[in-house]
């Protein structure tokens, strides 16, 4: 019995690894897509920790921290997490009523023009980019079928998808990748130091974790926030006298 029950561990183990196994090329294209050097204009946007860093209530290190760990795990961070996880699906499913389901969805869940505005401007960018560069069905029936704005999450998500990328490396790099522009932007802001800024990742890395792994198991009815200063901040940014960045 207990041989077994280690064959059978061990057969779910192998599952799972073949489940994120990744082949060269795909990780080429994560890497690609997700590299700050990508020309969607990212760098330009700070999700509202600009009115933050102004109000005080970030100011170092730490209260980044923990400031993004909640943008990560109870705000914006998990919902686009669930938003890239279910799109993934869908086009893995071949289901298109789902993808302009979810495409509409994503965007009118924007809480604040600037953050509507920021997700939408790096999803049209990055859906432009890639269709240049890596064109995929997904993202052109995407374009046919939904004539709104098309969420970031949404664009990466559904390309990810439609390029075979699975979908659980992808989810975490995304993650990953969206902490790492926060944090470019405190690092500017507050300002930090560059190595302040990769200890503020290291400390992340956990929380980005857990989240991938929250957002692979959500169905679009988890989706929440409870950042309400952050959602704040972000309806505040709009109005806020000097500004180095988009939102």
């Amino acid at each position: 019995m207990a041989g077994d029950k280690r064959i059978l561990e061990a057969a779910r183990r192998h599952r799972a690894a073949a489940a994120e196994e990744i082949s060269p090329a795909a990780l080429h294209r994560l890497m690609m897509w997700l590299s700050p050097a990508y020309p969607i204009g990212a760098f330009a946007y700070s999700s509202g920790i600009e009115w933050v860093v102004e109000t005080g209530d970030v100011n170092n290190a730490a209260s980044l921290r923990e400031w993004l760990e909640s943008m990560l795990t109870e705000g914006a961070g998990i919902n686009d997490g669930i938003f890239f996880s279910n799109i993934h699906h869908a086009v893995a499913a071949d289901d298109i009523a789902r993808l302009v389901e979810i495409a509409e969805l994503a965007a009118a869940f924007a809480p604040t023009r600037e953050r509507w505005q920021e997700t939408t401007t790096l999803g049209r960018a990055f859906i432009e980019v890639t269709q240049a560069a890596w064109p995929c069905a997904a993202l052109s029936q995407l374009v046919a079928l939904w004539a709104g704005p098309v969420a970031y999450p949404v664009a990466v998500g559904a390309a990810c998808g439609c390029h075979g990328i699975p979908l659980a490396p992808a989810l975490r790099v995304f993650l990953a990748a969206l902490c790492a522009n926060w944090v470019s932007a405190g690092v500017r802001l507050i300002p930090l130091g560059h190595t302040d800024g990769q200890l503020v990742l290291s400390v992340l890395e956990p929380a980005v974790m857990a989240s991938a792994k929250r957002a692979l198991a959500a169905s679009l009815d988890d989706l929440a926030s409870a950042t309400l200063r952050a959602d704040l901040a972000s309806a505040r940014h709009e109005t806020q006298y000097t500004r180095l960045f988009r939102s």
